[in-house]
């Protein structure tokens, strides 16, 4: 089963409908507005902006299981993302990465290794998975690596489809 065949509610409601993504490549984040690294939410817009015409997209995950820092409404985290960071990739509803309530796509996505070969709990906001078209996870990124760390960029021109 695809990842993109999980389902997921929008930021300001309804569905983010991930088949959508069905062919593309994504970047999946969980974020944060009020963390250390909320900053790479300018590198974030950028690759959406720079791989969107070749079938690329960044989905960003609010979620506040790291000390609090994604407490906001959705309507205060979207006009956050939009006025600070000018952010336009979709963004989903807010939801538990970890844990018990770990939400079906997160379920999904933690199986899959990092470099280091972390496997299991997001550790921290901001952590990245690389899914491909076809919705399989192919590449793990820590909360710290940049949105524009070489490896990044090449693992997501490794599986744009155009």
């Amino acid at each position: 089963m695809s990842v993109y065949e999980e389902e997921i509610g929008a930021l300001q409601g309804g569905s983010a409908d991930l088949r959508q993504f069905d062919g593309k490549a994504v970047l999946v984040v969980n974020v944060a507005s009020k963390c250390g690294l909320t900053p790479q939410y300018a590198g974030l817009e950028r690759l959406h902006e720079q791989y969107a015409a070749r079938g690329f997209s960044v989905l960003g995950v609010p979620c506040n299981q790291f000390m609090g820092q994604e407490p906001g409404t959705s309507e205060e985290i979207a006009e956050f993302c939009s006025a600070t960071y000018g952010v336009t990739f979709p963004m989903t509803e807010k939801v538990d990465v970890n844990g018990d309530g770990r939400h079906p796509l997160y379920t999904r996505l933690v199986d899959t290794a990092d470099a280091e070969g972390h496997t299991g709990d997001v550790r921290w906001n901001f952590e990245k998975f690389l899914i491909n078209g076809s919705g399989e996870v192919v590449a793990r990124f820590g909360p710290r690596t940049e949105p524009d760390a070489p490896e990044v960029v090449a693992a997501i021109e490794k599986v744009l489809p155009a």
